[in-house]
């Protein structure tokens, strides 16, 4: 099988992203075994403090979080960086050409329970006279990289740089990611769902419409039976949308009237988006592109419809009436 390093030079991708892609596969490396350790390497359980959110952090997405920061940090190739668990940007290398994003532990309430977790990781092109914040505020368009590694049953990397959808495996015997998959599609077809159904009141009336219509099947106005499935992580999500196929969405809804939507912007829209539409599906807010959004804060979060294009665009219909 071959190495992560020797498919990024055969591929031809540019000598500084295969470097930064180096350090990003170390940090999950690392963090993989963290997770592999759970209570026994004493990561698991609630910190006492809240992130920037407003949500109570794990042990392990402190440490997740702290250990990408110091990696990142001595990358001489990165500018600066921006995390899920952090206030602000932090500067890195006054010369450097990349802008890091990430989720250092996405799905962390499903750590306890030994249920799935992941990394995400999201890379714009630093511009010359831009600092701080505002550096930050690109469209997800010109992410050069967006990534995230899944640690399951085994750990693996999705990985884009813009020529298509990748898919590794770390062997756990050397620690290197091997290709698995050098072209994932997503199917254009399925009939499969996930969605928080727990918020079903609370969603605006064409997202009500479009899942009650899945439920009802065969016998209704879509003409099949649909399946349901939801990981409450969204690694573990799109990852199967990137395997099988299938249509995962956070809708925006009215449950809290300050936070009408779920996910980030630059953290898991953005480099998700990129990994679905490289590998042939859609990603949208139900009402545009969410590659095309420009942010206004690096904490901004979006509403988000992602996977098979033909059952995308099935629900962006009922969006559009």
């Amino acid at each position: 099988m071959q190495i992560l390093s020797d498919y990024l030079k055969q591929t031809g991708v540019d000598a500084n992203l295969q470097s930064l892609i180096a350090t990003l596969a170390d940090c999950s490396v690392e963090i993989s075994q963290l997770v592999r350790g759970g209570a026994l390497a004493g990561v698991l359980g609630a910190t006492e403090s809240e992130n920037v959110q407003g949500e109570t952090q794990k042990k392990l997405d402190v440490i997740a979080n702290d250990l990408i920061k110091d990696k990142l940090a001595a990358q001489p190739l990165v500018k600066a960086l921006a995390s899920e668990e952090e206030d602000h940007v932090v500067a890195c290398h006054a010369d450097g050409h990349y802008l890091v994003s990430f989720d250092p532990l996405d799905g962390s309430s499903n750590i306890d329970i030994n249920s799935l977790v992941g990394t995400i990781f999201s890379v714009l092109p630093a511009q010359a006279g831009i600092d701080g914040e505002q550096a930050f505020m690109q469209a997800g368009r010109n992410q050069v990289l967006a990534c995230y590694m899944l640690y399951g049953p085994a750990t693996v990397m999705a990985l884009t740089t813009g020529n298509g959808t990748q898919m590794f495996s770390l062997d756990p015997t050397d620690n290197q990611f091997k290709l698995v998959d050098g072209a994932v599609q997503v199917p254009a077809d399925t009939s499969e769902f996930a969605i928080n159904m727990s918020n079903q009141r609370f969603w605006q009336a064409p997202m009500q419409q479009y899942i009650a219509d899945l439920l009802v099947g065969k016998e209704g106005p879509r003409g099949k039976n649909f399946n349901m499935r939801w990981i409450a992580a969204m690694v573990g999500d799109v990852h199967r949308v990137l395997s099988r196929g299938g249509l995962f969405t956070y809708p925006t809804d009215t449950k809290d009237p300050n936070k009408p939507f779920k996910l980030r912007l630059m953290y898991e829209a953005n480099p998700m988006a990129l990994l679905v539409e490289q590998a042939g599906g859609i990603a949208s807010t139900g009402y545009e592109t969410i590659l095309d959004i420009q942010p206004n804060h690096i904490h901004q979060r979006v509403a988000v419809i992602l996977g098979s294009r033909h059952e995308v665009a099935e629900c962006l219909a009922y969006h559009s009436r």
